[in-house]
């Protein structure tokens, strides 16, 4: 049976996988969501954490391999949605040997020396930068709104509103930095959302596409599948076990 690390995407925390959760864990696999510091059930660690830490991509990263660690979990199906791209792979970078399968969900695939807003169009970073601004608390971008992100169902965009929180914009301007041991993980996967497409994604699909080392599917809902296609979600992870 397979481990399952499912990280969540900016403003969300382990509450978005709520519907996908059962489908793999009654296939018999071990299921774990957690979420990200200053975020979901961790939203209450606002600012500065007790140590004094800025809440960053670092932070975030060491949150997902201290779980790996204190679970003691090896042959990991690691997953990232979205912002969690850029985690999943700085995690598979520092212990690669844990790392079974890198499962990119409509995600950012990080380069080396580069932030999330050196990847997304100028025009993005900016509007980013700006909302952020223009905040109650300009440490963070407020949630995009659920509609933006191709979640039409009025249930579902009242749950999402009610639960996500403002995303720490230094997880966003911190550059990453890796070795490309990463690149040994003997699996990835890349699931990109197609209907409809998020701007600033459509180079990061391609590339997944056209690269012959990368499973790649696509799944016609918004950038947020576990909430909108959480079946359709769950049998491609499924079928990467």
């Amino acid at each position: 049976m397979a481990n399952y690390v499912l990280v969540h995407g900016s403003w969300l925390g382990g509450w978005c996988w709520q519907r996908v959760t059962p489908l793999l864990s009654a296939a018999g696999h071990t299921v774990l969501a957690p979420s990200l510091t200053g975020l979901g059930d961790r939203s209450h660690l606002v600012g500065k954490t007790k140590l004094g830490a800025v809440i960053d991509l670092n932070l975030h990263i060491q949150d997902v391999g201290a779980w790996l660690e204190w679970e003691d979990l090896s042959d990991v199906i690691l997953v990232g949605h979205s912002y969690a791209g850029m985690v999943i792979t700085a995690v598979a970078d520092r212990m690669p040997d844990r790392i079974a399968h890198l499962f990119y969900v409509d995600a950012v695939i990080p380069e080396d020396g580069k932030a999330i807003v050196d990847l997304i169009p100028p025009e993005m970073a900016a509007s980013v930068r700006a909302a952020a601004a223009a905040n109650d608390d300009p440490t963070r971008m407020p949630p995009a709104p659920p509609e933006a992100l191709g979640i039409t169902d009025p249930g579902d965009v009242a749950w999402v509103t009610a639960k996500s929180v403002g995303m720490p914009m230094a997880t966003h301007e911190q550059q990453i930095e890796l070795t490309g041991a990463y690149k040994n993980i003997a699996k990835r996967t890349y699931v990109a959302c197609t209907d409809p497409v998020l701007g600033g994604l459509e180079a990061t699909a391609a590339a997944a596409r056209d690269d012959p080392d990368c499973n790649y599917f696509e799944i016609a809902t918004g950038h947020d599948p576990m909430i909108t296609k959480p079946r359709e979600l769950a049998e491609l992870l499924l079928a990467g076990a």
